[in-house]
């Protein structure tokens, strides 16, 4: 059963997704994939210096994500600029590894922000929209080194929640703790295997 986990920054898509892990799924982190398809793709290194400049390459000769971060969420303009050079390599390296984990498990999670905008809703079994409030978002993602301006200038370029929760078959309420969540979760994946 292929599952598309959705949810704007900070929601808890990748903790939901460890769980899902924990329980014999495979997951495909479209982040993952974005970091590697960067570091690993000269080319598509290149672009991304052309485009947001030389800043965005470390002393080390490494790429500053913050900056490009910073950069690329700045304007509607640069967040599709970003998009265009970074999406055609990480959707192919999706699909790649959604196949082949396809043939290997019985569970396969997606964990993407943009499933919905990438057209995989329909593509997956079932779509499961994780949905915190801004607030524990931002207190998330203050803990991972964003400030709270970083925070809202990328919420605002991401899908808005109420288009991600008409295309979500479950969704999942992530204002608690941890355990609530591992709770809520297993409650799914029983649904899920009921189903499936």
């Amino acid at each position: 059963m292929l599952i598309g986990l959705t949810g704007l920054i900070g929601s808890g898509k990748s903790e939901v997704a460890r769980i899902f892990a924990k329980h014999g799924a495979f997951v495909v982190s479209a982040d993952k994939i974005g970091r590697d398809v960067v570091e690993k793709n000269k080319s598509i290194l290149r672009k991304l210096v052309q485009i947001f400049g030389r800043d965005i390459i470390s002393k080390s000769g490494q790429l500053d994500r913050k900056k490009l971060g910073r950069l690329a969420f700045s304007s509607e303009k640069n967040k599709e600029k970003l998009n265009k050079i970074v999406h055609p390599a990480l959707l192919r390296e999706l699909s790649a590894q959604v196949k082949k984990a396809g043939q290997e498990y019985d569970f396969v999670i997606i964990d993407a922000a943009l499933l919905i905008y990438w057209g995989w809703d329909k593509k997956v079994d079932k779509t499961i929209l994780v949905d915190t409030i801004l607030r524990k978002r931002i207190q998330r993602l203050k803990a991972k080194g964003y400030t709270e301006a970083e925070v809202k200038a990328r919420t605002k370029f991401q899908p808005k929640l109420s288009d991600l929760s008409r295309h979500a078959d479950y969704i999942l309420k992530n204002n608690s703790t941890r355990k609530i969540l591992k709770k809520k979760v297993e409650n799914i994946i029983v649904s899920l295997t009921e189903r499936g």
